[in-house]
């Protein structure tokens, strides 16, 4: 028997952005839709920052990207420079006009508040704080959570179980395991900073990547006030005391007029590992995976953010579509196969070589054959065709999963 519209049901296991965001897509459609999230509300960690056209292309197809860029912006130029800010090469995304998909600049914290707002404006979705998932089950025709809340243990039912929490994910932990994530941990510490100081009266661009074997770091402004991210790179061992303590001599080092303390103002400091991991599968049964808790790059190129976005956009036209009988569940398996091997042909490989390239040797970086694609950028900057190429070279990470929709006669 087909299954009514009205009793399909999805459940989203976290509230974080990507969650928020699939759940605003589905319930746009009228899918009704459970957001279960252990904290008690939404996560004010600022965190990654910048979305590559593909992802504002589904924050478009979600109706956020008014309020996205009322308080974020449009990030122009991107380039590398030296320790000393000697220009290298860049990317100019003015190339791409008004009429396209641009990279957008907005922390994440201030994203999870714009889609909270919008999702409380959908009927068919609600956001649960305070439900942790601690155990998972299915059969051929549902899937369940187990979940602590503060009134007691419940256990909730639905058609569909997305993980989309993190990654320490525990959908993803409890189909594959506690400690299967294939992929590996980089040996560098990387610690992301938001600081108010005066990168423009140097001449830096919105964003800005500095090659050098010990003091790489990028500098990209994420605020209309004047707040930029500055994360660079320490050599692991350090504890997170040690860390904080090299701050001052690491920003005197790394930053334009060399400031001491005194001379900016530290916003925030958080310092963390930095993974290139892939789960096994983002389709066990009625479970599905997408963003972080499915997959995990290091920060710079902003990849992984803009896939996990790319993720949920393309999960919930599957869903849709079997929501609507336009598709089989076996879509689903396709969405599997797609967004895994994305990660492998594109994320993996073009973030690895992005962060590589920072502490790779700034003096001969430019040399024929020595960074393919800073050649291509040298090449962008007297080329505007290849330069719009170039810029329009991250939608590859799109699919069309309607085209897998049942033809009509």
């Amino acid at each position: 028997m087909t299954q009514s519209k009205s009793s399909f049901k999805v459940i989203v296991v976290g509230a974080g952005p990507s969650g928020l965001l699939l759940g605003l897509l589905l319930s746009k459609h009228g899918i009704s839709v459970t957001i279960l999230d252990a904290a008690e509300g939404l996560d004010h960690r600022p965190r990654a920052t910048h979305y590559g056209p593909p992802a504002v292309h589904e924050l478009r197809r979600a109706g956020v990207i008014d309020d996205v860029l009322a308080e974020g912006f449009i990030a122009r130029k991107i380039c590398w420079r030296k320790l000393d800010g000697t220009y290298l090469t860049g990317l100019d995304n003015d190339v791409l006009g008004d009429h396209a998909d641009r990279v957008v600049c907005l922390p994440l914290d201030k994203l999870g508040k714009v889609l909270a707002r919008h999702l409380q404006q959908q009927p068919t979705a609600e956001v649960k704080w305070n439900h942790s998932v601690t155990g998972i089950g299915q059969s051929d025709d549902k899937a369940w959570v187990d979940v602590s809340t503060a009134d007691g243990d419940i256990k909730m039912e639905a058609d569909y179980i997305v993980g989309c929490d993190g990654a320490n994910s525990q959908i993803r932990r409890s189909l594959h395991g506690d400690w299967n994530f294939p992929g590996k941990t980089w040996n560098q510490h990387i610690v992301a900073t938001n600081v108010y100081y005066d990168f423009g009266k140097y001449g830096y661009e919105d964003a800005n990547f500095i090659i050098d074997p010990e003091h790489w770091h990028m500098a990209s402004r994420i605020s209309k006030d004047g707040m930029w991210r500055v994360s660079y790179g320490e050599k692991g061992g350090f504890s997170q005391e040690e860390l904080a303590a090299r701050q001052p001599m690491k920003f005197e080092k790394m930053l334009p007029g060399n400031p001491k303390p005194e001379q900016y103002k530290l916003a925030n400091f958080s310092p963390y590992r930095v993974h290139q991991r892939l789960a096994e599968r983002m389709r066990v049964g009625r479970f599905l995976l997408a963003a972080d808790a499915a997959h995990l790059c290091n920060p710079f190129g902003g990849l992984g953010l803009t896939g996990g976005i790319v993720d949920v956009g393309g999960l919930s036209d599957c869903l849709y579509g079997i929501w609507s009988g336009q598709a089989e569940p076996d879509i689903l398996d396709i969405y599997d196969t797609v967004r895994r091997q994305k990660y492998r042909d594109m994320v993996d490989p073009i973030s690895s070589e992005n962060l590589l390239r920072m502490f790779s040797d700034p003096e001969t970086c430019l040399e024929p054959g020595k960074d393919e694609f800073l050649t291509l950028c040298l090449k962008a900057e007297k080329d505007v065709e290849f330069a719009r190429e170039m810029a329009l070279g991250i939608n590859a990470l799109q699919y069309d999963f309607t085209k897998h929709y049942k033809k009509v006669e």
